[in-house]
């Protein structure tokens, strides 16, 4: 192995007769007769090892030592001195030197030690190169393990951070050919706007792996293209990046492949929790998913003051149709009543399928006004309807429903469920094809006259 060496030595025949062994060694070599000769060669190249007397004019070994360590402390310092006590030799050693040489040398020890100090550079050299390994691997297993977006973001960003040391970063998401923010750091909203403005999909796809440059904000910016084999899912950006070397945007490159993968880990966990709440039949959210709403709404409403209705209603006389026709028409029915229902609704409000012929929707910020004109709409459109008419039938239906309402009526899920419920079946009770509001007065009419 071939070392860059500074030997200092006030005496000439000590400074040759080093500098020609080593330089006999295959290294290059560079003497000077006093430490402030040596900091002045040390400030402006850069050496392996110094070989250094402990005696020098102005400045002796051990302060030279000292301040050689303290400017770069991997470099490799070797004592050499005259003197045989050992306390210099310990003095040293706990200042940092690598080795401490009692003259006259001979040729092949001051070579095996410059060997030593290479040696241990190399490992050393290694040993953090493993290092940085390993903290990329955990950084990237910690990444692509964290399935929920929301605490995916401040991972990646912290992630990208650490390797680059940014000025700002940023998570960008692609979806239907266009990028949006996920989440930054030290971005404020024109900066974002710039990034959006430079950098499209069309840019991250054609990278193949290099990062993108751009400028934000007056400084240079790097994006990191998160691809999953062949598709771009987004981008990691670092805004005026401290480390732009070689083997830093390597590994900002190898975390931006896992925040790939923890996007299309998310998007598949995102789509197996969609079937979770869906219904089987109709594909309408099911019950599960309605009780996990209706708590989250009803505590949000709790807080805002806004209204909330809930409509719970199911289909009169559904079971001559199954009688009649067969359970698969009565199924092919249900589904095309759930199509009914979402035409009759808002974009914002959820339709549910409680079971069998029985739903119920939400109607998000609605008092029990809007409740009972939704409940007309959908009673009105189901008698009108003509079902099963595309297998050749002409099936005719009406529906009852039972209208609650927060916090008119109830401020809790199952007060709330229980009074529409309760609504329901007083309208089945009096003329179906009705719909009927959970008044407790009315409730308890209709429910004494039912006996």
């Amino acid at each position: 192995m071939q070392a860059k060496v500074l030997v200092v030595d006030d005496e000439a025949v000590a400074r040759n007769l080093y500098s020609d062994v080593l330089i006999a060694g295959g290294h290059q070599v560079r003497a000077v007769a006093s430490g402030a000769e040596a900091l002045d060669a040390f400030a402006h190249e850069r050496f392996d090892v110094v070989v250094t007397d402990l005696i020098l004019p102005g400045m002796d070994g051990m302060q030279l030592l000292s301040e050689l360590k303290r400017r770069r402390s991997d470099v490799e310092i070797i004592v050499v001195t005259a003197l045989e006590k050992v306390e210099p030799a310990v003095r040293a050693l706990k200042n940092g030197a690598s080795d401490y040489l009692v003259k006259p040398l001979a040729p092949e020890v001051l070579q095996a030690a410059i060997s030593r100090c290479l040696l241990t550079q190399r490992l050393m050299l290694e040993n953090n190169q493993l290092r940085t390994h390993v903290a990329l691997l955990e950084s990237g297993q910690k990444i692509a393990t964290t399935l929920d977006r929301t605490a995916l973001y401040p991972v990646v960003l912290d992630s990208i951070e650490s390797a680059l040391q940014p000025r700002a970063s940023g998570m960008l998401l692609l979806a239907g050919g266009k990028l949006s923010v996920a989440q930054t750091r030290g971005l404020d909203e024109a900066e974002q706007a710039e990034l959006l403005a430079q950098l499209d999909a069309r840019h991250l796809e054609v990278a193949e792996g290099r990062p993108v440059s751009m400028t934000v904000g007056g400084h240079s910016a790097l994006a990191f293209a998160a691809r999953d084999a062949h598709d771009v899912l987004g981008a990691v950006v670092a805004v005026d990046p401290a480390h732009a070397d070689p083997a830093s945007l390597s590994g900002a490159s190898f975390l931006t492949s896992h925040v790939a993968l923890a996007l299309r880990n998310s998007e598949r966990i995102a789509a197996v929790e969609d079937l979770a709440y869906q219904d089987d039949l109709t594909k309408l959210f099911n019950t599960r998913y309605m009780h996990l709403v209706l708590e989250r709404e009803l505590k949000s409403a709790l807080c805002t003051g806004m209204p909330l209705a809930l409509l719970f209603l199911d289909l009169d006389k559904f079971k001559k149709v199954n009688d009649q026709h067969g359970h698969l028409m009565g199924s092919r029915l249900l589904c095309e009543l759930a199509d009914l229902l979402l035409e009759c609704v808002r974009e914002q409000d959820i339709v549910t399928r409680y079971g069998g012929d029985e739903f119920v929707v939400l109607l998000l910020g609605a008092d029990s006004n809007l409740g009972v004109q939704v409940a007309e709409r959908i009673r009105r459109t189901v008698e009108t309807h003509a079902f099963l008419a595309a297998e050749g039938l002409t099936v005719t239906l009406t529906t009852s429903v039972g209208v609650a309402s927060f916090p008119e009526h109830g401020i809790d899920k199952q007060a709330l469920l229980n009074l529409a419920d309760r609504a329901l079946y007083a309208g089945k009770r009096t003329t179906r094809n009705v719909v009927f509001v959970a008044n407790p007065e009315d409730l308890e009419r209709a429910e004494k006259a039912a006996g």
